[in-house]
Parts: C-alpha cells; structure tokens; sequence
C-alpha cells in the first residue's frame, strides 16, 4: 500500500476517533437531553469512521487528548455550537486530507460527503439558552459602539481632559444600559414573552461590558486623542470578534455585518467628533 495515503489514512483515523471522545464527553456533561441525543448521534458516527479507516491501515491509535481537554476548555467559555460548529468548519471530514484519500480510496469521498450533511443538519438541532437571546446581546452592544464611541468623540473636543471625559462617559453608559435594560424588559413583556427578565440582563449586561472597554483607554491615559484613537480600535476589535462568533454559532454573513457595524459605529464617532469641535468654537470654550 503507498506510505502516503496510509499517512493519510492514519490522520483521518486519528482525527475521527479524537472528535469520538469530544462528542460523547460532551454528551455525558450535557443536561439538555435533545443535546445529549445529538451529540451521541454524531459520536457514534464518528466511531464507526475511525473503525473504517482502522480496518485500512490495521493499527489502532489513541485519541488526542490534548485536543479533548482544549475543546471541552473551549466549550465552557464560548458556548457548545459556536465551538462544534468551529470544529467542523475547520477540523471536519471537508477538509483537503478527505480529498487526497479519495484518490486512494474510493470509499473516502462519499463517507466524507455523508458525514458533513449530517452533521451540518444535526448540530443545527442543538439548543443553547445563550443563543435565544443573541437579539437582546446585538441591541445591547449595537446600541454601546455607536452611542457610546460617538458620545466619547464627541466628549474629546468638548472636555478634553481624560478624567472628566471618563467621569461622564461612565454616567453616560451606565444610565444608559439601565435604560436599554429597561425598555428591552418592557417592550419584550408587552409582547408576552415569558423571559422577557432574561432578555433585559442579556441587554444591560452586553452594554455595560461593552461601556468598560471603551472607557477604559480614557481612565489610563492622559492624552485623549490617543485614547480616542485605542477607543475607536476597541470598538472595531468588538465588532469583529462578536460577528465573527455570530457567523459561526448561527451561518450568517460574516463581512457584510461586520463592515455595516463597523461604518456604522466609525460614521457617528466621527460626526460627534466634528460636533464636539465646532459646539466648543461656538461656544467659545478654550481648552
């Protein structure tokens, strides 16, 4: 048998009986039963896979435990779809190695076809509380980058002092995640929704992280255009790494909703900041 596509054949194997182990410690830490049931599906799956490729190269390999305790890692801090999801956009049976091995193995396209339609319609059966609220978390941090960035450019001109600019931008962002908390409870309550409370947390809570950040640069420098300028980079990194995990964990666009945030949030930091100069002009303030 040719050296390089046993070589394959071993990589294929060992990736498949890693991704076993994976989805059924993820299935024996669930407590979602439709999770549990999922996860156990494509476990199952996987091992069958690994006995294939076992009967093709006639060794037996261990997992790699190293990715194991990596993933479950992951899981805990960023949600069980977003990282399977993850996994099998860039670790999955799609990849090249499947492509090689079909050039060996006939059998290699088909099982790999196969396996990435079901596990693409399975993991979409996955239920995570987190995700039902990602529209609260979107009005949340959609509402903080733009309000938050524009207030703060407009504050530069019109304070310029760090400190006052700081002091108001807190007072400006802590009251406003109490409102937004609030009219997100009451607008979700008139429409009937029974965890309209949860709804308001997730709202109030991703606006006061995002408050954080972004006041953060002004609290530890003196010079305020620099720590605009670290503001406005915070704002964009946000955006980035919150489209980025909402691409992943529920198939959307990614460059489209990253670019229209970023415009969007960049566009009214940069009007506030023109407003800020020229009410100071007008008003005859000198810094």
């Amino acid at each position: 048998m040719d050296p390089k596509a046993i070589k394959y054949a071993l990589k294929s194997q060992k990736t498949e009986i890693t991704e076993y182990h994976i989805y059924k410690a993820l299935a024996k830490r669930s407590k979602n039963e439709t999770n549990k049931s999922v996860l156990n599906r494509i476990g199952d799956q996987e091992l069958g896979h690994a006995r294939f490729w076992e009967t093709k190269t006639g060794v037996k390999l261990q997992p790699d435990k190293w990715r194991i305790f990596r993933t479950l890692f992951l899981v805990r801090v960023l949600g069980l779809t977003f990282v399977l999801k993850l996994m099998e956009k860039k670790e999955g049976t799609g990849s090249g190695n499947y492509q090689i091995l079909s050039q060996y193995y006939p059998e290699a396209e088909q099982l790999a076809k196969e396996e990435a339609e079901h596990e693409k319609s399975v993991l979409n059966m996955l239920e995570e509380s987190h995700l039902q609220y990602v529209g609260s978390i979107v009005l949340g941090l959609n509402d903080a980058l733009v309000e938050l960035t524009g207030a703060l450019a407009g504050f530069t001109l019109a304070l310029a002092d760090s400190r006052i600019i700081s002091l108001v931008g807190l007072v400006t962002g802590i009251s406003a995640a109490l409102s937004m908390a609030a009219s997100e409870f009451l607008s979700s309550k008139a429409e009937g929704d029974e965890t309209a409370g949860k709804s308001a947390i997730y709202t109030g809570i991703s606006y006061l992280i995002t408050v954080t950040l972004l006041i953060l640069p002004f609290l530890l420098l003196d010079n305020q255009f620099i720590a605009l300028a670290i503001v406005l980079l915070t704002a964009v990194l946000i955006i980035f790494c919150f489209n980025y995990y909402l691409a992943i964990a529920k198939d959307l666009n990614f460059k489209h909703r990253f670019w229209e945030m970023t415009l969007i949030s960049l566009g009214v930091a940069a009007f506030s900041f023109f407003v800020g100069y020229l009410l100071r002009s007008l008003l005859g303030v000198d810094i």
